[in-house]
């Protein structure tokens, strides 16, 4: 069994996930790392964003990580073999339910944000977005010509008690080790998805985890709340949908995409995915400056949660902070370094 697969992806992704490999290779030289093209770049060469053979290697693998997918260049290609859709084939064949955002803030970066220090400092929500059910997944879903002229599209958000519950878990869980607060997020104001979701878990609660202080929030309040006032939250827990948004909102909070990695797992002794959760920046790809921080820290995921080695993952962490407080900083974040000197100064401090 390989112990890390790595899918590097289109645009910056190979660029990001190279330092990832070498800061593996450092920190782990016993692991063994295998490589497969996907995305994009897949469909190139194989027709297809994700070919068997490396949801395969995917599924035999400990721990996934995948750089980006996507860009203009593909933009003409029929939808079910953009890179997008190689991503979520690969969520839902890997059986990633749960997706693990942290939004933490750096203490060194926290003039970085949009938003003024004092809200921000010492920021660190972990958001847990349901994966692999609700609009994206949901059916039917299709364009059509109308009779009279024009077109109806149709997306169907779906979710089942199970599903709600596997993710929600989740969350109580690592709320449990945190500060033992979850703020589920929802519309069920509006939508009946939503009221299911606040049902399910409002009894999954009060079944099995009345000890954790549970909130129930208006996605589009949360959304403000984010801004207003972020440190209010400790687990924050959504749907597929919304946790795409809030989770990219509060990335912004901590200065910017290319600081922050996620994780997807499934059930236990399953293979997690990692990865950051920057897009595949084609504007920049190939100019040597994307920061490899999401990247890096998406590895320390991947120690933490299915590698076994947290004491690795700890290692990796405070590398990443001290090379922070030394000054590395790419582009994005004010500085002058390129990817390949931002994955020097990280080796630098292990």
């Amino acid at each position: 069994m390989t112990d890390l697969l790595l899918l590097p992806g289109d645009g910056i992704g190979p660029e990001v996930t190279a330092q990832v490999r070498r800061v593996a290779e450092r920190l782990a030289p016993e692991f063994s790392i295998d490589e497969r093209p996907f995305g994009g770049s897949s469909y190139d060469q194989h027709g297809t964003p994700l070919t068997d053979e490396a949801l395969e290697a995917a599924r035999a693998s400990k721990a996934v990580l995948m750089g980006a997918v996507g860009g203009p260049r593909w933009a003409g290609v029929p939808r079910d073999k953009r890179p997008e859709a190689g991503l979520l084939a690969l969520r839902a064949g890997m059986g990633v339910f749960a997706n693990l955002r942290p939004a933490l803030c750096f203490e060194p970066l926290a003039d970085a944000s949009t938003l003024k220090r004092e809200v921000v400092e010492g920021l660190d929500i972990m958001i847990v977005r349901e994966l692999t059910g609700g609009i994206y997944f949901g059916s039917p879903r299709f364009i059509e010509e109308l009779p009279g002229g024009g077109k109806r599209a149709v997306d169907t958000q779906v979710y089942t008690t199970a599903e709600i519950e596997r993710v929600g878990r989740i969350a109580f869980e690592l709320a449990r080790g945190r500060h033992n607060k979850v703020t589920s997020c929802e519309k069920s104001n509006v939508m009946d998805s939503g009221l299911l979701w606040r049902e399910v878990v409002t009894d999954l609660h009060r079944r099995d985890y009345a000890d954790v202080q549970l909130e129930h929030m208006l996605a589009d309040n949360a959304a403000m709340q984010l801004v207003k006032n972020p440190r209010q939250f400790d687990v924050i827990l959504t749907d597929n949908l919304f946790g795409d948004i809030l989770s990219d909102e509060a990335s912004q909070l901590t200065g910017g995409l290319g600081l922050l990695p996620s994780a997807a797992l499934g059930e236990a002794g399953k293979p997690g995915l990692y990865e950051p959760i920057h897009g595949s920046a084609p504007d920049i790809a190939g100019k040597g400056i994307a920061n490899p921080l999401a990247a890096i820290l998406s590895f320390e995921m991947a120690l933490r949660w299915s590698l076994g080695r947290a004491d690795l993952a700890d290692r990796l962490y405070g590398a990443v902070v001290k090379a922070l407080e030394k000054g590395a900083r790419t582009p994005d974040i004010g500085g002058k370094l390129t990817t390949v000197q931002m994955g020097d100064a990280v080796l630098a401090e292990l």
